[in-house]
């Protein structure tokens, strides 16, 4: 039995009462202000030593098909996995990357350490339908993610959603690798992932500011198709999708 049904229905409701039929993803209640950003981290976090310590850690994670349990992806640039990320472990550099100037502009997660924390703590504590990742390419943590599920997510108020519809928000956080081309190739690689474990998504949606143009680049070079502008809550998003059935043309 899915626990989630009236979730599901919310978001179906939602498809009924929009007009049009574009695709897309965006901010839904404000609060993911932040937006997909095209840079890399200058350096990485050190690895820890014998098992986590207790944390607030995602419990439900079986709306998003276990991303735990994706495995790696083989990408041009290397081995690449999506780790779910744990507040201990991870805080610190996901705090300095939401602090570069290019990332603040549009996640607008600048500031203390803690005003990271409380951002990550409501996905942790949530029931899984937004997941906070770590990318790691060849060793090292080089990105943040959320996947989550768009159709359950308030952004559903806002595009004509599908069931089991999976968004992605990224963060490629430092200065010296930005503009290397990682941004596109690493979207591709976690898209592909999502099409690939989960049967049931047939598109992959993202919402990147229609300002942040490097962003939207990076969606169109892994394969998303632009479909329409929306007019979200915190801000005009560019709605990108990727299909399923077109994944092997585009």
């Amino acid at each position: 039995m899915d626990l989630r049904l009236p979730d599901e229905l919310i978001a179906l409701v939602a498809v009924d009462t929009l007009d049009g039929d574009g695709d897309g993803d965006g901010d839904g209640d404000g609060a993911r202000r932040r937006d997909q950003d095209t840079a890399l981290p200058s350096t990485s976090i050190a690895a820890t030593g014998g098992p986590p310590r207790p944390s607030v850690v995602l419990r439900h994670d079986d709306l998003l098909d276990r991303v735990a349990e994706w495995g790696p992806a083989d990408t041009p640039a290397g081995g690449f996995h999506l780790v779910p990320a744990r507040l201990e472990r991870d805080l610190p550099l996901i705090s300095r990357w939401m602090n570069d100037p290019a990332a603040a502009a549009f996640w607008e997660l600048s500031g203390p350490q803690d005003v990271t924390e409380g951002h990550l703590r409501v996905q942790l504590a949530g029931d899984g339908r937004s997941v906070p990742c770590i990318g790691v390419l060849d060793g090292t943590p080089m990105s943040y993610w959320e996947i989550y599920r768009a159709d359950l997510d308030p952004l559903a108020r806002y595009y004509p959603a599908r069931p089991h519809d999976t968004g992605i928000h990224l963060l490629v956080g430092g200065v010296a690798d930005r503009g290397r081309g990682l941004g596109g190739l690493l979207l591709r690689a976690v898209a592909d992932l999502a099409l690939a474990q989960r049967p049931s998504c047939a598109r992959v949606i993202a919402e990147p500011d229609i300002r942040n143009t490097p962003s939207i680049a990076a969606f169109l070079t892994a394969g998303f198709r632009f479909s329409a502008e929306v007019d979200l809550p915190a801000k005009r998003a560019a709605l990108m999708v990727r299909d399923r059935s077109l994944r092997h043309l585009l």
